[in-house]
């Protein structure tokens, strides 16, 4: 037979029907299960198999699992960003709040070191807040939210917790200037808390530097003395801390010693200063008891 005759043969030749297969591979699927669960023979054999057919497993649910931890980890990524950016918001956030209570934990210890120090003066205090600062070289001038709304008047002695500040230079209804006693227009009268001396301090137009231009070479005066306020002139009650002498230069040929001094409040750091009415009225010692007084006969009688 040719070989084209055979080929022919073989692709037009025809096996059992499909039904037929079937039944065959129904019948050895049960003769199998019967087997396997009636003897344990056929458990080296799935066994060996299976050494075969589970790194084919893996291989087709490799493509499944590289897909799914993919975008376990392009989600877990996502969150994490998300989160990341979360938390450090509310590290700013706590930041800025922390800032904001240290703030107010220091204007809390300002506030307090008045207060104390008002009850030590005796007298009637303001409290004010600082709304502007002018340091010009000519004047010192420093404005307050406090004005006569709340009584305050022209010439009240301002000071801070370490000692005077100014004065009120000019009172409006909602607000004040205070001209600072480093002023070049500015003096105040003062005395040596060692000796009693009694002196002028005058502006020098410079930040916390005062001058004493009317003390002779010979003054008992020396670096380190205390300057307090004499209570002269009527502006500022006797005691109040002023400055403390930081120089002291005698001049031979002038009748008058070069003396600096540095002043006690801390000029260029408050935020709240303390306007003082004093309580010290003096008494007149001519005046006569009521009692007497009301039982005297009228003048012109």
């Amino acid at each position: 037979m040719p070989a084209e005759d055979l080929a022919i043969k073989l692709l037009f030749a025809t096996g059992p029907s499909i039904n037929t297969r079937l039944l065959v591979a129904v019948i050895l699927s049960i003769a199998l299960l019967v087997a396997e669960h009636r003897s344990p023979q056929l458990d080296f054999l799935r066994a060996t198999l299976s050494f075969f057919i589970d790194p084919l497993k893996y291989i087709v649910d490799l493509p499944s699992a590289l897909i799914e931890s993919a975008a376990d980890s392009i989600s877990s990524y996502a969150t994490l960003k998300k989160d990341n950016e979360r938390l450090r918001k509310e590290q700013l956030l706590r930041q800025t709040q922390l800032l904001k209570f240290e703030a107010l934990e220091k204007e809390n210890i300002r506030l307090r070191a008045l207060l104390e120090n008002s009850f030590k003066l005796g007298e009637q205090v303001l409290i004010a807040e600082l709304l502007a600062v002018n340091m010009l070289p000519s004047e010192h001038i420093v404005i307050v939210n406090k004005g006569t709304r709340f009584g305050v008047h022209k010439q009240q002695p301002v000071l801070d917790a370490n000692g005077v500040v100014g004065q009120v230079f000019r009172a409006l209804p909602l607000s004040s200037e205070i001209m600072l006693i480093t002023d070049p227009n500015h003096a105040i009268p003062v005395q040596v808390n060692r000796n009693g001396l009694l002196t002028i301090a005058v502006g020098s137009g410079e930040p916390n530097r005062l001058i004493l231009p009317y003390l002779p070479s010979n003054a008992d005066i020396k670096p380190g003395d205390l300057l307090i306020t004499s209570g002269l002139g009527g502006t500022f009650p006797q005691g109040y801390p002023v400055a403390t002498i930081d120089d002291f230069n005698s001049q031979p040929n002038k009748p008058f010693a070069n003396i600096t001094a540095t002043p006690a409040a801390k000029l260029d750091r408050n935020r709240e200063l303390m306007i003082v009415w004093s309580n010290s009225t003096p008494v007149p010692l001519t005046t006569k008891p009521v009692t007497e007084t009301a039982h005297q006969p009228p003048a012109h009688e």
